[in-house]
């Protein structure tokens, strides 16, 4: 029954990411007011505000989706952030297509991972740990960190390092909540602060 959840879920996933049809240059008009915490072109420069240049359309209309429900539900429902909530809640749908697909557009700049990280990262994120029940990341987020479109997995390769890492914790501690099928927390759960670290930080550098 869970597999067949995880397979109905993948399906409605997918058809939300090709449903986007937004135009890009329409969101870059509209994007004026995201570039103070996402740099004009999606590229944050600030560590703890995602970089969400080259991220998928589905995946950012739906990140922008949750995050306007949650501004009509006091938080109790989809995505909750004090300041992305105020900022969705005023977009239209057509406004969030726009800027997915805009930002979309764009290229991601990649980070670097320190050295003594790179080693453990990558042993983690390819192969995962069968003793502790740890699913390689590899699995849904791609060999590159460029994710699966159509599946609904985002880009997780050069993102900022603290971002990633207070997501991990967040989805750990179940404080988001928006993950498919609970697939994040059931693995986030399982990882200790070290591996959130080490992670986090080989995660910059891949590309």
């Amino acid at each position: 029954m869970k597999k067949l959840c995880m397979l109905l879920g993948l399906v409605l996933v997918s058809a939300t990411a090709l449903a986007i049809d937004g135009d890009p240059e329409a969101g870059k008009a509209k994007s004026i007011t995201c570039a103070a915490c996402h740099g004009t072109d999606g590229n944050s420069a600030i560590p703890l505000n995602p970089k969400i240049a080259g991220q998928h359309a589905g995946y950012l209309f739906k990140q922008l989706s949750e995050f306007k429900l949650a501004s009509q539900t006091g938080g109790e429902e989809g995505r909750n952030n004090a300041v992305m909530n105020g900022m969705a809640a005023v977009l239209s749908e057509q406004d969030m297509k726009d800027l997915a697909a805009y930002f979309a557009s764009q290229e991601l700049k990649v980070g670097a991972a320190p050295e003594d990280v790179i080693a453990a990262g990558e042993a983690l994120y390819r192969g995962g740990d069968a003793d502790r029940g740890i699913t390689a990341c590899i699995a849904c987020h791609s060999a590159n960190g460029s994710g699966m479109n159509l599946a609904g997995f985002p880009v997780v390769g050069g993102q900022h390092a603290q971002y990633t890492q207070q997501q991990l914790e967040m989805f750990r501690s179940g404080e988001r909540n928006n993950d498919m099928n609970g697939m994040m927390r059931d693995i986030a759960k399982k990882l200790t602060d070290e591996d959130i670290r080490i992670l986090s930080a080989y995660l910059e550098g891949l590309y």
